[in-house]
């Protein structure tokens, strides 16, 4: 599989990035998971690496290296924390909506500061009230001179608490047209952090809230026209989104059939390894199965994203398959480790929390279903891979 979708070059990137997990992530985690917060350091340590410029133009600094590339990036570090695979890509949707929504002034700003590691992006589309629907959203921005005030909140904020840039989505009008983004740096009066707040897993990355009271920014920071912050939204979460949690899945998923086949060697019944009892082997057999399915379906959704070519069903395919195998997948390693996957001296259960938090974000499985069945249907309102890839085509040729 790798061979027919990485190159080299791809080959070359794993193995870079495992080798750096390994060094410096896995030694982390003990201290991320005892103090359950944000871990500055090391997603500094990581953004510096220059990971977080893999889709950037090599114009802006960036690696030039495509959404394939990026997936083995986020795929690699979630391999050995799910929390640092995260941060990577709740970067990369800030990086989305400057790419394919900021001005020629916005990309000189901001690209290559983030392919430099010396900005860490978010994107901030949920209310607490809204969830999932977004034109659901409250928070408001209004005209004032060169200026726009905004006012609101954003929940679930990916990199909230070390984010740099922030992309806000808000209300600027009335309906699906009055939805539009903003570039607000950390550092502006009238912009707060909330407090962070203790989760299930992925402890060392933040998703938390911001505040936003009088908050004056410049219309130069708007991205697009008034009225875009839907498809700036929309187009982050399909493009961006589904494939970057699928990577992360993919990555905690890869670590969960490590460590059970370890654990299986390990531990003897009967005389024997673990494993070679029928009913552990059919687990372990049905969790390659799994891993092998999703890697595929995962490879080949960017494969085409890369490519230019409509892939918004493969995508949202990609993000529904990796998500409930990682899951599924977790649930019989911690039957086959039994009592012993509840302790913390083994990732098992760490590996459990973790997958759960890609259900939510980007869509929950229900609605990766119910956008699959548009498309069975041919009831599916067009396409953004295909409309985004036009865009970039029109841009080359002019």
């Amino acid at each position: 599989m790798d061979g027919y979708f990485a190159s080299r070059l791809h080959h070359q990137l794993r193995a870079v990035v495992r080798e750096f997990a390994e060094r410096e992530v896995r030694p982390r985690i003990p201290a991320m998971e005892a103090a359950r917060t944000v871990h500055r350091e090391l997603s500094a340590l990581i953004a510096r690496q220059g990971w977080i410029g893999a889709t950037i133009s090599s114009e802006y600094g960036g690696m030039a290296l495509g959404h394939l590339a990026k997936t083995i990036i986020i795929e690699e570090l979630s391999r050995v924390s799910g929390a640092m695979g995260a941060m990577v890509q709740a970067s990369q949707l800030g990086v989305a909506k400057i790419v394919h929504f900021g001005s020629d002034e916005q990309k000189k700003t901001w690209l290559p500061a983030i392919a430099a590691g010396e900005c860490l992006p978010t994107i901030a589309v949920t209310e607490p009230e809204s969830g999932g629907h977004v034109l659901g959203m409250s928070a408001t921005a209004v005209r004032d001179g060169d200026d726009y005030v905004l006012n609101g909140r954003k929940v679930f904020v990916g990199n909230s608490h070390v984010g740099d840039l922030h992309g806000v989505v808000v209300r600027t009008g009335p309906g699906s047209k009055g939805l539009t983004a903003f570039l607000v740096e950390s550092d502006r009066p009238g912009f707060r952090v909330g407090d962070e707040e203790s989760t299930m897993g992925l402890h060392g990355f933040s998703f938390g809230e911001l505040y936003f009271d009088n908050c004056r920014v410049p219309a130069a920071n708007r991205l697009g026209d008034e009225g875009d912050g839907l498809a700036v939204a929309y187009s982050s979460s399909v493009l961006y989104g589904r494939a970057n949690l699928t990577a992360v899945s993919l990555g905690i998923h890869q670590a969960i059939l490590e460590e059970t086949t370890r654990f299986c060697e390990e531990r003897h019944r009967y005389g024997k390894p673990l494993h070679e009892l029928p009913s552990v082997k059919l687990k372990l057999g049905m969790m390659q199965s799994r891993l092998m399915t999703s890697r595929l379906a995962a490879y080949h959704a960017v494969h085409l994203l890369d490519a230019g070519m409509p892939c918004d069903a493969e995508l949202m395919n990609a993000k529904l398959v990796n998500v409930e195998s990682a899951i599924d997948s977790a649930r019989n390693a911690m039957e086959v480790h039994a009592a012993a996957g509840l302790f913390t001296n083994r990732p098992i259960e760490r590996y459990l929390r973790d997958a759960h938090h890609m259900f939510a974000p980007a869509g929950t499985s229900d609605v990766q279903l119910l956008r699959l069945a548009e498309v069975a249907l041919d009831t599916a309102k067009g396409q953004w891979s295909q409309r985004l890839s036009e865009e970039v085509r029109m841009v080359s040729a002019s």
